[in-house]
């Protein structure tokens, strides 16, 4: 790019009192094509400039639609993963769907899914996929587990690198978040715990320290759950 566009194009940007993304996307953009030694830093007096607050972006919209595409890709991986791996690895491809569909608050579909994906999981003797919680998936889990991991963390830093949950014990969790939202009865909730006991009889090594913890604070929710209807 032309020197004098350049320049045409800082002095555009150290005026303006309102910045939009695509403002900053073209300001890098021209930063780009030349050395940074022939820019000055950019400022702005605090009285001059509008706060972003002000500006049109809905951010909340834009990290939902970020989170939304997200899903859709974690799940297209899933699907690719269970065509890859299905012979020796038993994988369930909606367990993506399931968290966002929770997030959400759409608490029937998350049950329907989380449903299917434990009677899928919990029969047979397949190893099981699991769900690593990167902070990126993280950010998709409610909490009680976002506690839990950081729980974990500090007691031991050690699980920062690792860190996963088989999507049994996820699936089994969020089944049993849901019946707590959708008032389900208590013989219900006992089934689950049933659930949960198969769970620790058929995997035992497989469960690793997230996996053991989720399904004991899990058990602990239901029980308390129960005891608190039948006192009613």
């Amino acid at each position: 790019m032309p020197k004098i566009q350049i320049e045409r194009c800082e002095k555009f940007f150290s005026e303006s009192y309102e910045m939009f993304i695509t403002d900053v996307l073209a300001y890098k953009s021209v930063r780009g094509t030349t050395r940074g030694d022939h820019f000055r830093e950019l400022m702005f007096r605090e009285d001059e400039t509008k706060p972003v607050t002000s500006g049109h972006l809905d951010t909340s919209e834009l990290v939902k639609l970020l989170q939304q595409s997200a899903v859709e890709h974690l799940t297209t991986f899933r699907q690719h993963q269970a065509q890859k791996f299905g012979p020796v690895l038993r994988i369930v491809t909606t367990d993506f769907e399931a968290l966002y569909a929770y997030k959400c608050g759409e608490y029937q579909r998350c049950l329907q899914l989380s449903t299917d994906n434990v009677r899928t999981l919990i029969s047979g003797d397949l190893s099981l996929s699991s769900v690593y919680a990167f902070p990126e998936f993280i950010q998709l889990m409610d909490d009680d587990i976002v506690s839990l991991i950081g729980l974990m963390y500090i007691v031991n830093p050690r699980f920062t690198i690792h860190l996963f949950v088989l999507q049994l014990s996820l699936s089994l969790y969020l089944m049993t978040q849901c019946q707590f939202k959708l008032r389900h009865s208590v013989t219900s909730l006992a089934q689950t715990l049933d659930c949960i006991e198969v769970t620790r009889q058929k995997l035992g090594c497989q469960l690793k320290t997230l996996d053991q913890l989720l399904l004991k604070l899990t058990e602990q929710k239901i029980r308390t759950y129960i005891t608190t209807m039948n006192s009613d």
